[in-house]
């Protein structure tokens, strides 16, 4: 019988990046791996919005800083990931967290900005962000890639079509690269949020919220963006080096569900 194995669950002393980090999952997912001791990269389109989350986290005792980044811009990537590896002295994790709402019908004559736009900020990025990254993610002793894609990749909703196409590639991105990068050590997972309180949802009134999560989840509510920043945490851990190219939904049952 082999020696029982002490996995460290922790991430201590380890840089993440996160995109989309001034707000809702990105905001928690930044202070959740702060508090368990990571470097974080706070990164956003909304520089002070990013600069306000980095605050948030050196007050309560955190490592952070800022960086804005237009995730639809290839060189905006390069140049923030290289900053983020030069400051910190590298880079282990990576989630990518950035997202828009899309809402368009096929036949809109705004389709196809719509269906680009989409594409771009929540699939094309993904992969940029993993390829600029990889040079780094290479040297590290942890290396961890988790891309946020959502419940709409695996059971859609109508006028959502460009959002429902790009998170279906993220899952479709997240197995190929789990295969190809796994002989380096490198693991790639995927989570599908559901129905969480974030700005996305902030349009949609409490009552509207509380019926569908009625209807629609196991445990009948919406989630909070720190239950799937833990989750994002978990597939992180030095112990999770066996788990890759895992498909993962925190939705609160919304997809084990069908009546």
């Amino acid at each position: 019988m082999s020696d029982f194995k002490q996995l460290s669950r922790s991430v201590t002393g380890l840089t993440a990046l996160v995109t989309g980090a001034a707000s809702g999952m990105g905001r928690a997912t930044a202070r959740v791996f702060a508090a368990d001791g990571a470097k974080v990269a706070v990164t956003d389109f909304a520089a002070e919005g990013a600069q306000s989350v980095a605050a948030e986290i050196a007050a309560e005792g955190g490592i952070a800083k800022a960086w804005t980044l237009d995730v639809a811009s290839r060189d905006d990537i390069n140049a923030v990931v290289s900053a983020v590896a030069a400051h910190f002295g590298g880079l282990d994790i990576v989630v990518n967290n950035a997202g828009i709402s899309v809402r368009v019908a096929i036949d809109d004559d705004g389709y196809d900005e719509a269906w680009a736009k989409g594409l771009a900020v929540m699939l094309t990025a993904h992969q940029r962000v993993i390829r600029a990254a990889l040079p780094y993610m290479r040297k590290s002793r942890c290396p961890r890639i988790v891309n946020i894609a959502s419940t709409e990749a695996l059971g859609a909703t109508g006028l959502h079509s460009p959002y429902s196409a790009a998170k279906a590639g993220v899952v479709g991105l997240t197995r190929s690269l789990a295969v190809e990068l796994g002989r380096e050590g490198i693991t790639v997972n995927c989570i599908c949020p559901g129905p969480i309180t974030t700005g996305m949802t902030a349009r949609i009134s409490d009552e509207h919220k509380a019926i569908y999560a009625r209807r629609r989840t196991a445990l009948n509510r919406y989630g909070d963006p720190e239950e799937v920043a833990h989750m994002t945490l978990s597939l992180c851990l030095p112990a999770a080096s066996f788990l890759t190219g895992a498909i993962i939904p925190v939705d609160g049952g919304l997809m084990a569900r069908n009546a």
